[in-house]
């Protein structure tokens, strides 16, 4: 059941929301195309059995999924906030969110991928450096503002 939204303007605002190709990703995934780095994006990965996962950005050949995480929907320390209205139904889907986030963390780790997530009000700069570190091995990604991970 999902509550009623409170206006017009708030309805529009939640159905904008992509979950794909948002601004930080395309800004990254455009970064890093120009350094030259192919990759595919939403590219359906099965790591576990029952876990499927759709990154934002692949790196087949040298197993590196990078997600871009939204402050909102995954809770960052820093601009995460749990809504006050409605809070019967958006803790336990933003609860949800984050049990999801570690699942999948595990499950590819488990299979022998590294990942890399990303707040999407990371820098651009830090955020082309931490993949491409990932990429070629050379640097782990540790997000100190976030814990879950």
């Amino acid at each position: 059941m999902y509550p009623a939204p409170l206006n017009e303007g708030r309805s529009r605002n939640m159905q904008a929301n992509r979950r794909a190709d948002t601004k930080p990703e395309v800004a990254l995934r455009k970064a890093l195309h120009s350094r030259g780095f192919r990759y595919r994006k939403d590219f359906l990965l099965r790591p576990a059995e029952g876990v499927r996962v759709k990154p934002d950005i692949v790196f087949t050949a040298r197993k590196v999924a990078v997600f871009v995480d939204g402050c909102f929907w995954h809770v960052c320390p820093t601009h995460g906030r749990y809504p006050t209205t409605n809070d019967w139904y958006w803790a336990p889907k933003l609860r949800r969110n984050l049990e999801r986030d570690c699942l999948v963390n595990a499950a590819l780790e488990d299979a022998g991928w590294r990942v890399v997530r990303l707040w999407e009000h990371e820098a651009l700069d830090t955020a082309v450096a931490a993949v491409e570190g990932a990429v070629n091995g050379v640097v782990e990604h540790v997000n100190e503002d976030n814990p879950r991970l």
